[in-house]
This record gives structure tokens, C-alpha cells and sequence, in this order.
């Protein structure tokens, strides 16, 4: 029983649909992420006087908020990715069980 729901499941329209756009759409975060982990990575090794620059009078250098770019952009990418799948994934998924469970 569990074989044939599975099979069901793969073969709906709606499936292949929701397939397409979750990969899709994490491959596209994924790339944005890594472009800005490398580049700040990037930076850090070919460019440590630039990081090095101080901002204003006081101790803070260009790094530290360089470097807290990169934690919030991370974060809110995961909020972008997790308002989509609560919207239109969860939609998606929600359809596929009413058809195939029925």
C-alpha cells in the first residue's frame, strides 16, 4: 500500500510542481549565500587592510559589520525561504494530499 501511495504521490502534476520550485527556489538562496560567505571569506584573505580600516575614532573596524552582514543576510534569507514554504509550498503540499489521500 505504502509503495503504490508513494508512486501516486511522485506521478501528480502538483508534485513535480512543488519539486521544481522548492529546488529551484534553494538553489537560488543557496547561490546568494555562498556568493556572500566566499566573497567575505574572499576578503578576509586577499584583502585584510581593507578589513583592517578603522571606522571613525573608536576601535571598530570595517570587518565587524561586514562580518555581522553576513550573519543577518543568512538570517534573513532563512525568513524569506521559511515565509514561502509556509505560503506556497504548504499550499502546494496541502493540495497534493487532498488528491492523492482521498
Amino acid at each position: 500500500m505504502e509503495d503504490d501511495l508513494a508512486k501516486r504521490i511522485a506521478s501528480h502534476p502538483k508534485y513535480q510542481e512543488l519539486k521544481g520550485k522548492r529546488s529551484s527556489f534553494g538553489w537560488w538562496l543557496t547561490a546568494a549565500m555562498m556568493v556572500v560567505y566566499y566573497g567575505f571569506i574572499l576578503l578576509v584573505a586577499f584583502d585584510k587592510p581593507l578589513l583592517a580600516s578603522r571606522i571613525g575614532s573608536g576601535v571598530m573596524t570595517l570587518g565587524m559589520p561586514i562580518g555581522l552582514g553576513v550573519i543577518v543576510f543568512t538570517i534573513v534569507i532563512t525568513a524569506i525561504y521559511v515565509r514561502r514554504a509556509n505560503n506556497e509550498f504548504d499550499k502546494l503540499s496541502d493540495d497534493i494530499n487532498k488528491a492523492v489521500l482521498k
